[in-house]
C-alpha cells in the first residue's frame, strides 16, 4: 500500500440534527483537523459509519440508506475532499461499515423497509431482510412489529396523507406505515378495514411477537441477509465505488457475528476491497478463545488488547480484600465462579424475556429442520426450555467458527450428563443443527445476542468488585493480568495478528481509559477504599447498597481531582446512573421503570456531590489521581509501542474522564490540543520539560515523585501519543514486522516495571532491538515502599535516547534515573537515527 497503516485516530461523525445546538462534525470538520492530526503522527483517520443514517443519530450505526454517503456529513463530495486532503498529507482513511442491520425506527426514511411493508412478499426488497413469514410466527404469517402501546390500540389507527411522501398512510400517533396498492380508496375509508389488508401486523409491544431478526433486542434495527449475493452487492455498492476511486485504505466491520455466515461474508468482503486494504472485524473474543486464523481479516477491533493493557496494571494482591468488600456491600464476591453463575442466570433470563421472540423462531426452525425421528415426542415447553439452557451455557458469542468446532458438542455432552431429562430435547436440537439449515444459523445468531444482552449489558452493570474490568471482551472474574501472561499474549499478537487493531477507548466502552485507570488504582488502596465505603454508607447511605457500590466506583473514576463540582458533571452523573440502574434491571429497567427508585438514586448522587462525604471523596480521589495519571501514561505508551495497530479514540491524547455513551461522544476541543502540540514541537521543548520537572520536584521536597503532572498531565499524555505515533511512521518495519520482547527490571522493586522491546525479527536476541517502552505498575505502592531502591534495567549495547525528555542512557541503568521526570519512557537506539525519516 502507498499509505502503510501505523496508527489510527477514531472520529465520531455526526450531522447538525444530532446535536441540540446544531453543531456538526462531518467531513468538513474532520478535514479541518488534518494539519493537527498529521503533526500528531496519525497515519489514518478512522471514521464512524459514513452511510446515510437517521438524521438525529449521534453514532450512525442506524443506517437507513446504504446506497448513499450521508448528506448530513457532507455527502460524497465531502468525503472526496476529506480523502484528497488526507492523501496530500500522506495520510489515509478507514471507514466503519454496518453489514448486519438497517435502521427501521422511522419506516418512511428507509425506502427498502417501506417497500417491504407496502408490498409484503411481493416487494423487490423482501429478500433483503431476515423476515419470518411462516403462518406460526405469532402474527398470522404477517410481518409482526412491536408498535402498539396497549392491547386493542388498533382502533387508534387513522388514515391521512403524508405530505413528505405525498401518499396515504396509516398513522398510529407519530408512527406512519404504508398502504398497499389497491387497498385504500381514500382517507375516508375505514382504517381498520384497510389495515387488515396490509402485509404487516402492529403488535402490542409486550406480546413479544417480532417477525424480523433484530440487532440484539433493538426493535428499530432490522437484520439484513448478506448471505444473498444481490443484497451484498446492493448494500456494498458505495463501498465498491469509493474503493474504485481509491478514497479509503481499509474497513472496520461492525458486528459480523450477527450475520448468518460471518466467515463467508468476510471472505466476500476481502475479495471486494482487495488483498492490500486493511480489514478488521468487531469480533468479541472470550479470554481463551482464539481468532480463527482462516478468517480473511487482519484482526479484531482490539477489545482483547484492552483487557490485557488494563489487567497488567491491576494490583492483584488486592483481590481478596476487594472480594470481601464486594461481598459485604453486594452479597457476592464477584469472583470467577460468581461471575460465571450470574452470567449463566442472566443469559437464561434474557433468552426467556427480551429475546423470547428469537428463541421461539429458533424452536420452530428446529422442528422444521428435523428430518429424523429424534425428539418426536418432545413438547414445545421442553424444547424451548432446553434451548434456553443450551444457549445460556454457550461460553462464546458463536461457536460455528472452525477453530471452535468442539464447543457445542462439549456443552451438549455436559448438559446431557447433568440433566438426563433434557436428552430427548437435546437430540432433537442436535439433529436439526446437523441438517445445516435454518436452525443452525439461527442458533449461532441467538447465542451472540444472548451473550451480549446477558453479559455486557446486564451482568457488567451488576458486578461490582472492580468495575474497571467490566468492558466488552473483559473478564472481571479474573483479577488482573500477570506480566507473564501479558507478554505471552503480546508475542502471540505479533506472531499471528501483527496488523490487528489495539485500543484503550472506543465509542462503546463503558468508561474511558483514564476513568478506568482511576478505578484500577483502587486496588492499590483497598483498605482506604473500604474505609471510604463504610464512611459513606454511614453518613450518606445509598437507596440500595449493591447499586451504590457499583455507582461509587464509577463516580470516583470521574470525580474532579480539584473537587470542583459543576452542573455539567452533576447532569452527566445523573444520566449515567439512570442508564446504569436500568441496564442492571434489578430495581428498575427500560421497560418497567421505578421512578421512585430512580429519583432516590439521583438524590443520593446529589448528596455525594454536596453533602457530608464530599470533602472525603475529594481527598481520596486526590490520592488515587497521582497513581492513575502514571498508569494512564504508561499504559498508553505500551499500547502505542506494542504489537498491532494502535487506535486513539477522539480526544484521548488528553486526559478524559468519561462514562458510557453518550458521555464519551462529546465534542472534542481540538483548538486546545493543537496549541499544546505546537508547544511540544517548539525548539528546546524537551529541555524545558526536564527543567520544569526539576523545579517542581524541588518544590515538592520529594513528597510527590511527579508533582509537575498536576498541571501538565495533558501535555504529558499528548507527548506520549505524539512521540510514539511519529516513531511508528518513521520506523514502520520495526512495528509492523518487528518482534516483541519483554523487558524486566532487576532489584527489590522489579515487579513495578513493565516494558516492551520491539525490533528486527530477522536479527536474533537483543541485537535487533531498536525501541524500548517502559512503564510503572502499582505506582502508589511503589512510592509507599521507598521507590525503586536501586532497581535497574539493562539496555542492549549502544546509546539509547528517551524521546520524551531527550536524555541518553546506556548499559545497566537505574530505573529511577530513566523515569526521573516522567513515569514512562520511550527509548530508541541511537543507531536507528541514521535511517531516513518518513515525513510526518
Amino acid at each position: 500500500m502507498r499509505r502503510p497503516i501505523t496508527s489510527t485516530y477514531r472520529l465520531q461523525l455526526r450531522g447538525p440534527q444530532a446535536d441540540p445546538g446544531g453543531r456538526a462534525f462531518g467531513f468538513a470538520e474532520a478535514e479541518a483537523q488534518i494539519p493537527y492530526l498529521k503533526e500528531l503522527g496519525v497515519s489514518h483517520l478512522y471514521l464512524s459509519p459514513i452511510l446515510t443514517a437517521l438524521p438525529e443519530s449521534n453514532h450512525n450505526y442506524d443506517v437507513i440508506d446504504p446506497t448513499e454517503i450521508n448528506p448530513e456529513l457532507g455527502g460524497i463530495d465531502g468525503l472526496r475532499s476529506l480523502a484528497k486532503a488526507a492523501h496530500e498529507e500522506g495520510m489515509g482513511l478507514i471507514v466503519d461499515i454496518v453489514p448486519n442491520h438497517l435502521g427501521v425506527d422511522q419506516p418512511k426514511l428507509n425506502s427498502w423497509w417501506w417497500d417491504v411493508l407496502k408490498n409484503g412478499k411481493d416487494s423487490h426488497f423482501e429478500a433483503y431482510f431476515d423476515i419470518d413469514w411462516h403462518e406460526d410466527n405469532g402474527a398470522g404469517g404477517k410481518l409482526g412489529m412491536p408498535v402498539l402501546g396497549a392491547e386493542g390500540d388498533e382502533d387508534k389507527l387513522e388514515l391521512r396523507v403524508d405530505e413528505e411522501l405525498d401518499e396515504i398512510v396509516l398513522a398510529y400517533y407519530d408512527n406512519v406505515f404504508p398502504v398497499a396498492p389497491d387497498t385504500c380508496a381514500g382517507v375516508d375509508d375505514d382504517p381498520i378495514e384497510v389495515y387488515e389488508k396490509q402485509s404487516y401486523r402492529l403488535m402490542y409491544w409486550r406480546d413479544g411477537v417480532i417477525s424480523y431478526r433484530r440487532f440484539f433486542s433493538v426493535n428499530g434495527l432490522a437484520g439484513i441477509r448478506q448471505e444473498d449475493p444481490l443484497v451484498f452487492e446492493h448494500s456494498h455498492r458505495v463501498l465498491r465505488e469509493i474503493i474504485a476511486e481509491d478514497l479509503i485504505d481499509g474497513v472496520r466491520v461492525d458486528h459480523p457475528d450477527g450475520l448468518s455466515d460471518p466467515f463467508g461474508y468476510l471472505n466476500r468482503l476481502r475479495s471486494l476491497i482487495g488483498p492490500d486494504r486493511w480489514l478488521v472485524a468487531e469480533k468479541i473474543l472470550g479470554v481463551t478463545e482464539p481468532l480463527d486464523p482462516r478468517l480473511a481479516v487482519d484482526g479484531t477491533t482490539g477489545y482483547d488488547a484492552l483487557r490485557e493493557f488494563d489487567g497488567v496494571f491491576v494490583s492483584r494482591d488486592a483481590e481478596d480484600h476487594m472480594s470481601m468488600l464486594a461481598l459485604q456491600q453486594t452479597g457476592s464476591t464477584w469472583d470467577e465462579r460468581a461471575i460465571e453463575a450470574t452470567e449463566h442466570h442472566l443469559k437464561r433470563e434474557v433468552a426467556r424475556t427480551e429475546l423470547a421472540a428469537e428463541i421461539r423462531r429458533l424452536a420452530r426452525a428446529i422442528r422444521r429442520d428435523n428430518f429424523s425421528t429424534a425428539g418426536a415426542f418432545v413438547s414445545d415447553e421442553d424444547l424451548t426450555a432446553t434451548i434456553v439452557d443450551l444457549v445460556a451455557a454457550m461460553p462464546v458469542y458463536r461457536a460455528d467458527y472452525i477453530s471452535l468446532s468442539r464447543t457445542t458438542s462439549t456443552v451438549v455432552a455436559d448438559m446431557s450428563r447433568r440433566f438426563p431429562s433434557r436428552r430427548d430435547a437435546l437430540d432433537l436440537i442436535v439433529a436439526a443443527l446437523l441438517a445445516n439449515g435454518e436452525a443452525k444459523i439461527r442458533f449461532a445468531q441467538v447465542c451472540g445476542a444472548v451473550m451480549a444482552k446477558g453479559v455486557e449489558d446486564t451482568t457488567f452493570y451488576r458486578a461490582a468488585r472492580l468495575v474497571a474490568l467490566q468492558e466488552v471482551g473483559g473478564a472481571p472474574g479474573r483479577f488482573g493480568v500477570s506480566a507473564a501472561e501479558f507478554h505471552l499474549l503480546q508475542q502471540e499478537r505479533q506472531t499471528l495478528w501483527p496488523h490487528t487493531m489495539t485500543t484503550l477507548s472506543t465509542h462503546d466502552t463503558k468508561r474511558s481509559e483514564d476513568t478506568r485507570a482511576r478505578i484500577i488504582e483502587l486496588t492499590e488502596y483497598p483498605n482506604a477504599f473500604s474505609e471510604l465505603v463504610n464512611q459513606i454508607s454511614a453518613v450518606v447511605p445509598s437507596p440500595d447498597q449493591a447499586t451504590g457500590h457499583f455507582l461509587l466506583q464509577n463516580i470516583l473514576g470521574v470525580w474532579p481531582e480539584d473537587g470542583e463540582i459543576t452542573d455539567t458533571l452533576r447532569q452527566r452523573l445523573h444520566d449515567y446512573a439512570i442508564k446504569a440502574v436500568r441496564e442492571a434491571g434489578v430495581h428498575t429497567d427500560w421497560v418497567d421503570q421505578d421512578q421512585g427508585f430512580e429519583q432516590a438514586i439521583i438524590d443520593w448522587i446529589d448528596a455525594l456531590l454536596d453533602g457530608p462525604a464530599t470533602s472525603q471523596i475529594t481527598e481520596f480521589v486526590a490520592k488515587l489521581h497521582h497513581g492513575a495519571v502514571q498508569v494512564s501514561l504508561g499504559r498508553k505508551m505500551l499500547q502505542m509501542i506494542g504489537p498491532g495497530i494502535p487506535d486513539t479514540y477522539q480526544g484521548q491524547e488528553f486526559f478524559d474522564y468519561s462514562l458510557v455513551d453518550p458521555d464519551n461522544r462529546r465534542f472534542v476541543d481540538y483548538t486546545a490540543r493543537s496549541q499544546c502540540l505546537e508547544q511540544l514541537d517548539e525548539e528546546g521543548a524537551l529541555e524545558r520539560i526536564v527543567q520544569e520537572a526539576r523545579e517542581a520536584m524541588a518544590e515538592s521536597a520529594g513528597h510527590d515523585p511527579y508533582p509537575h503532572l498536576n498541571h501538565w498531565a495533558d501535555r504529558a499524555k499528548q507527548a506520549v501519543v505524539h512521540k510514539a505515533m511519529k516513531l511508528r511512521r518513521q520506523l514502520p518495519d520495526t512495528f509492523l514486522r518487528g518482534e516483541h520482547q519483554a523487558v524486566f527490571g532487576v532489584g527489590p522493586a522489579e515487579s513495578h516495571l513493565v516494558g516492551i522491546a520491539r525490533g528486527d525479527a530477522d536479527t536474533p536476541g537483543t541485537e535487533g532491538i531498536g525501541v524500548i517502552a517502559l512503564a510503572i505498575r502499582r505506582p502508589l505502592n511503589l512510592d509507599d515502599n521507598g521507590g525503586w531502591r536501586g532497581t535497574t534495567v539493562t539496555l542492549p549495547e549502544g546509546d539509547w535516547t528517551d524521546q520524551l525528555t531527550g536524555r541518553t542512557f546506556s548499559g545497566t541503568v537505574s530505573v529511577s534515573e530513566i523515569l526521573e521526570y516522567l513515569p514512562t519512557a520511550l527509548l530508541v537506539a541511537d543507531r536507528l537515527t541514521v535511517l531516513p525519516n518518513v515525513s510526518v
